[in-house]
């Protein structure tokens, strides 16, 4: 046996890339380790503790000794407090056999794409998209079919345009709302244009990533899954990290039909069964507790949206739009593509982010991980304090490319 056949890995690792956001993080991390401050404006991770009272029902779901096995789709308890939120913040009628509890909502996703795609099926997905979409379509060996949009429409697309890239073998149609990176949130109004279009094609199954639910700035959130005929093939996810600040607790969940929601349990207890049981009564004290806590936080990132939408806004060559949920933005900065710093050339978003990380020690994700070339994804889930340091790096490292 040679030393390659040895160290061979499967095709399907070498079909994926790895995560771009945690490429960056991986960067950062290095960086600091040679002791080099870097404002990290690159992670979509709250700034924020986990509120005292949930911590609390950990805590005591330890001294309980809910420390063994749980279900695959999670506790029953758990799966009720669900059914509870969807119907009380989406007016959603789920029953616990249509909810499926996994580690992450990413998970969540994950399971419902491989339950769902074979070999040859095409999985349309609205650009840009949160990076890990395409990778998961290409694991379950589907067709991805892009739409695009621009900063022009607020990175949305039409009914139309979703229209016109149906076609009979279209297997699922998954997208965010709020989105990451972009932060475009789609309104019931625009929403019901979607599920009229769904109407005329039952073959397609809609996956609607709501884990941004709770931050959301301008309107009401809804749930693509509550017009008619809708639920009957959507799969609503949704989880704990963003709206409660419980990112390493991981735990996401999804509402669907019974039917899906069987196959995920099947394929889940083939990968890691039922996720931490603490974390899961951790999850139903969140989810039945208090909302204060949630209220104030993404009032905190309201405030540092618009500080953060001053700022870019006014810097030469930056073009944003106003993000009505999440915490990020998504600026066209091409207007820097063909500058240069001495020896370093900017062609791409990625090589600007580059120059960003290496010579203002600000770390930004390029946006082509997530179908924007012209983007780069900046975070404001960061201190007020740090978000205007980074941005001050940011403007200077900007001015010295000509």
């Amino acid at each position: 046996m040679t030393e390659d056949t040895k160290q061979r890995v499967a095709d399907r690792i070498e079909r994926i890339e790895e995560p771009a956001t945690l490429k960056m993080a991986q960067l950062s991390r290095e960086l600091r380790a040679k002791g080099i401050d870097v404002v990290d404006l690159s992670l979509g991770e709250p700034d924020f503790d986990t509120p005292q009272h949930i911590k609390d029902a950990a805590k005591k779901a330890i001294d309980e000794n809910w420390t063994h096995y749980t279900p695959v789709p999670g506790l029953l308890t758990l799966r009720e407090a669900i059914c509870r939120k969807f119907k009380r913040d989406n007016n959603l009628d789920y029953t616990p056999d249509q909810i499926v509890v996994s580690t992450g909502a990413k998970q969540s996703i994950a399971n419902a794409v491989l339950s769902l795609v074979n070999e040859g099926d095409e999985v349309i997905i609205p650009a840009p998209y949160w990076v890990s979409y395409t990778s998961m379509v290409q694991m379950a060996r589907g067709e991805k079919i892009m739409i695009p949009s621009g900063i022009e429409t607020n990175f949305k697309i039409t009914p139309a345009q979703l229209e016109e890239k149906i076609t009979e073998k279209t297997r699922l149609f998954i997208f965010s709302s709020p989105c990451n990176p972009t932060g475009t949130f789609y309104t019931k109004d625009e929403l019901e244009g979607f599920a009229k279009v769904f109407q005329r094609h039952p073959q397609v199954i809609v996956i609607s990533d709501e884990i941004y639910e709770y931050i959301n700035y301008e309107d009401k959130h809804a749930s693509i899954a509550g017009f008619e005929g809708m639920k009957e093939r959507t799969v609503t996810v949704n989880g704990m990290s963003k709206g409660y600040a419980m990112t390493g607790w991981r735990i996401g969940y999804i509402g669907a039909p019974a039917w899906i929601a069987k196959a995920c349990t099947k394929l889940q207890g083939q990968w890691t069964s039922g996720t931490s049981s603490v974390s899961q009564k951790a999850a139903e004290a969140a989810l039945d507790g208090d909302m204060k806590p949630t209220h104030a936080m993404q009032k905190s990132f309201e405030q540092r949206r618009e500080f953060m939408k001053r700022e870019l806004s006014a810097m030469e060559g930056i073009k944003v739009n106003n993000p009505g949920g999440a915490f990020y933005f998504f600026p066209d900065v091409s207007a820097y593509f063909g500058k240069s710093f001495g020896e370093i050339k900017i062609n791409t978003a990625n090589d600007l982010s580059m120059y960003l990380l290496n010579t203002a020690h600000v770390a930004v994700v390029d946006g082509a991980a997530f179908g924007g070339e012209k983007n780069l994804r900046i975070s404001y889930a960061n201190s007020e304090k740090n978000l205007a340091e980074g941005l001050k790096r940011f403007r200077e490292a900007l001015g010295k490319l000509n």
